[in-house]
């Protein structure tokens, strides 16, 4: 059952992702079959904030309080069974995919990165920024009709002068968030339903768990049954509250790899959370699938990020 006080903000969303919670109630997102960043105030009222190429995905508020975002080059969309969801291959045009950073009060943005040691970025998904001012984003890969290109974990600085590959390859990377003490990076992966961590020495720099960890990642929980991760944010306890496909909630997931509890949706393709509110108790959930922004009474707050919040007025 959908928790009391849920609510539906906003409708007629063309694949949200990415939310990010404003200080005067607003969430901005992304649309990414619409391909904009979009503002979504607290009684409902949608706004392009700016229209972007390829397929913004991931977002977040960097230490210029601008928005930076994981651009996936391009999603292929199908409606099936009456819920809107990705398709392999790419649309006409796909070249790649790329980090931007975007100003929303003017709609200028720059690419800051488009590779890593010669390789192309393949589809950045989602993003989240430590401390020190340089942020860790997933390579989703791609889908194609016949086979799938690998994924990884990669850091990056938010002036464009340094990145590095933190993991790979890694199964559809999806979901990335910090501990509290930012010590710690977690990755979901979607296909494989699977929630990894990596214990850092420094920024960019994780130490690698021996054979048979795949990647040099240290599984910290995997669900039964056919339940699909998307992408997470961090309760200020520590547990990791990730988005799961299939099953249409939130599962929070302690450190210790225990589910806590799975929170229903409503929506199979239930993508993305971000937490908001003066005491961080509002969650803001994207249901792809239906097109819709919910907000949702969270019982234990969110973890702060480090740069806050945004405004694009």
């Amino acid at each position: 059952m959908i928790p009391g006080g849920s609510r539906i903000v906003a409708e007629g969303l063309r694949f949200p992702e990415g939310p990010v919670a404003a200080p005067d109630g607003a969430v901005l997102l992304v649309e990414i079959e619409r391909r904009t960043v979009t503002r979504v105030d607290a009684d409902g009222t949608v706004e392009i904030v700016a229209e972007r190429g390829g397929g913004p995905n991931g977002m977040a508020v960097g230490p210029d309080g601008l928005l930076y975002i994981c651009n996936n080059g391009g999603f292929l969309f199908q409606t099936v069974g009456g819920l809107r969801r990705t398709a392999p291959g790419v649309p006409e045009g796909y070249a790649g995919g790329w980090i931007e950073r975007l100003d929303p009060r003017t709609g200028k943005a720059e690419r800051l990165y488009e590779a890593c040691d010669g390789q192309r970025l393949v589809g950045p998904n989602d993003i989240v920024f430590d401390d020190e001012g340089g942020f860790y984003f997933t390579d989703f890969g791609k889908s194609w009709p016949r086979h799938r290109d690998n994924g990884g974990l990669y850091y990056a600085a938010a002036d464009g002068t340094r990145i590095v590959e933190v993991a790979y390859p890694l199964v559809s990377p999806n979901g990335v968030g910090l501990s509290p003490d930012g010590r710690t990076v977690y990755a979901a992966e979607t296909e494989t339903g699977r929630l990894w961590a990596f214990d850092l020495d420094a920024p960019g720099e994780a130490r690698r768990s021996d054979f048979p960890s795949p990647h040099g990642g240290r599984l910290v929980a995997g669900l039964s049954g056919y339940q699909r991760f998307d992408s997470l944010a961090l309760e200020a306890s520590g547990n990791i509250a990730v988005a799961t496909l299939v099953t249409g909630c939130i599962s929070v997931i302690s450190p210790a790899g225990e589910l806590v509890r799975q929170v229903p949706t409503g929506d199979p393709i239930t993508t993305n959370i971000c937490f908001g509110g003066p005491d961080l108790r509002t969650a803001w959930i994207t249901l792809s699938g239906t097109g819709k922004l919910m907000s949702m009474p969270w019982p234990d707050p969110g973890l702060p990020l480090p740069f806050g919040s945004v405004s694009s007025h």
